[in-house]
């Protein structure tokens, strides 16, 4: 992913060493998910991270990995509570449309998401299909987006 300036919000490549604070960020990580911790340090260490960041600090970040089929997936993209609502999954998920190396980029959540849903509606992505089975009563609805064209 490449670096991005978006008016008074900056998306970036995570350094290994903002691990901590993105765990903050995270609900699920700051709620003691021994896995999510694991996931986030391994994000930042493998370089598949990238961080939204204000004048306040780290805002929220966005993970993209090509494990989906050998296309571009956004694993994650998590925004701190008090930063919702202002553009930063926008962002995020602009730059990762950006910095896609794939034609096609992938993501998924659950049907009860709405915010995610409507952040995902606002910036392009077209909805594909559910999946059944994943978590017990609420399906997974899969998006796609298709990234800039490259030579």
């Amino acid at each position: 992913m490449t670096d991005g300036n978006f008016g008074d919000v900056i998306v970036r490549r995570a350094h290994e060493s903002e691990s901590d604070e993105l765990i903050v960020i995270d609900a699920v990580a700051a709620e003691g998910d021994a896995g999510r911790r694991a996931s986030i340090r391994r994000w930042c260490r493998e370089g598949s991270a990238v961080v939204a960041e204000g004048a306040s600090g780290l805002l929220g970040y966005c993970v993209v990995e090509y494990t989906f089929f050998d296309q571009g997936f956004v694993t994650m993209v998590m925004v701190a509570p008090s930063a919702r609502g202002r553009g930063v999954g926008y962002r995020l998920l602009e730059s990762a449309a950006f910095s896609c190396t794939t034609s096609k980029l992938f993501t998924s959540t659950n049907v009860s998401n709405q915010p995610m849903q409507r952040l995902l509606q606002r910036a392009g992505w077209s909805p594909m299909g559910l999946l059944h089975g994943l978590d017990e009563g609420d399906p997974e609805l899969f998006y796609l987006c298709h990234t800039p064209v490259r030579d």
